[in-house]
């Protein structure tokens, strides 16, 4: 079958989800005919995704947050402000979009959680099958444990994760660990998505900790720390704009811009990680058995949800600062890596399969209706 992918260019993880799935086709014999990215002016798409994903990338003008001066919390009215400002300019985007879908004709369009894929198949409604997947969609599950809501944040999430998902045939909800039956007949609980070089990769147990911080404003968090703790030595990545590749403001501490390879490479070999609450590196991290400590980013509700899944599966803790040592007294304290997460994780090619087939039978039913009728 023919994908296409629509895929939000925020943060890492996203993209190496649509990298991970794009290899789970081409191994089953699908094809993936070409990869919109939301991108805008706080972020670049890194040269990893371009080179790996497999297919044409057409970065597209899409919403994304608005942050603060210190690039640290969310802010959510001024977000929202800024994304209807430049609906005219979406507007453009969802144009692209179908001009590509047209000229693509794809059997399925895949949307990793960007608010234009469920636009786009709102107001154009496209011949192919939509289906969303990301871990944001856990949420439509009874067993998803909602953070603590301050004013709106809950119900901005859900319009939010609606939004993306307006008119899906599936929902495939990411999560750490194989969850019970759900009422939603369109929502299916699916293992993280892995590229294939995280299985390749020889797990050992260095000195260092290893940082990924999605909003630059937490280096100078990290170096504060630093500073106070020159026994502990930290190799952090981000996604700044207009810096050098590598850069050691401490003989203890370097930021390094991100860099798929070396970044695993420093996963399998580092002592644990922390990371501000995603879902991609944290899953990374579990199947690789390191040890965890997520930071929610301030004004982003959804990262204060992952950090409660995060704990919950006892492979990680949750904090609010850069706290490295928290981390080492809880490794200290007796932890144990979960080896489930690997049986889970290798189902995926199973799981694809019996997705296309019923998909498949579907379309052959329909094709038989039409020609009855």
């Amino acid at each position: 079958m023919k994908f296409l992918f629509i895929v939000q260019g925020e943060g890492r993880g996203h993209m190496t989800q649509a990298i991970a799935f794009s290899t789970l086709l081409r191994k089953n014999s699908h094809e993936l005919c070409g990869v919109i990215v939301g991108k805008s002016k706080r972020r670049v798409i890194p040269d990893f995704f371009i080179r790996e994903v497999g297919a044409k990338v057409h970065p597209v003008e899409s919403p994304n947050f608005v942050a603060d001066k210190t690039d640290k919390r969310i802010l959510i009215g001024k977000t929202i402000l800024h994304n209807l400002r430049n609906t005219p300019t979406f507007i453009q985007s969802l144009n692209q979009i179908h001009q590509i879908v047209c000229k693509e004709n794809p059997d399925i369009i895949l949307n990793f959680y960007d608010l234009l894929g469920g636009f786009y198949n709102f107001f154009f409604q496209p011949r192919a099958r939509f289906w969303v997947i990301g871990h944001q969609y856990l949420i439509g599950h009874p067993e998803f444990t909602f953070a603590k809501s301050k004013a709106f944040d809950k119900e901005c999430f859900q319009v939010n994760t609606w939004l993306t998902a307006i008119g899906a045939e599936k929902k495939l909800a990411l999560s750490f660990q194989n969850l019970g039956d759900n009422k939603d007949p369109k929502l299916l609980v699916v293992p993280p998505l892995l590229r294939s070089e995280v299985k390749k990769l020889e797990v050992s147990s260095g000195d260092l900790f290893l940082a990924y911080m999605v909003n630059s404003g937490y280096a100078e968090e990290i170096l504060a720390f630093a500073k106070k703790h020159p026994q502990i030595k930290i190799r952090a990545y981000w996604d700044k704009k207009d810096v050098n590749e590598t850069e050691f403001p401490l003989p203890n501490l370097s930021l390094h811009r991100v860099h798929d390879q070396h970044f695993l490479q420093d996963m399998a070999s580092c002592r644990g990680l922390v990371c501000t609450a995603g879902f991609e590196s944290v899953c990374e991290a579990m199947y690789l058995g390191k040890p965890v400590m997520v930071i929610p980013v301030k004004g982003q509700y959804e990262q204060a949800c992952n950090a409660i899944d995060t704990a919950k599966t006892q492979a990680g803790i949750a904090s609010e600062t850069f706290d490295f040592l928290k981390l080492e007294q809880w490794i200290q304290s007796g932890f144990r890596s979960n080896e489930e997460i690997q049986e889970w994780n290798n189902s995926w090619p199973t799981i694809l399969n019996h997705l296309l087939l019923e998909t498949k039978m579907t379309e052959s039913e329909y094709q038989l209706t039409q020609s009855f009728s």
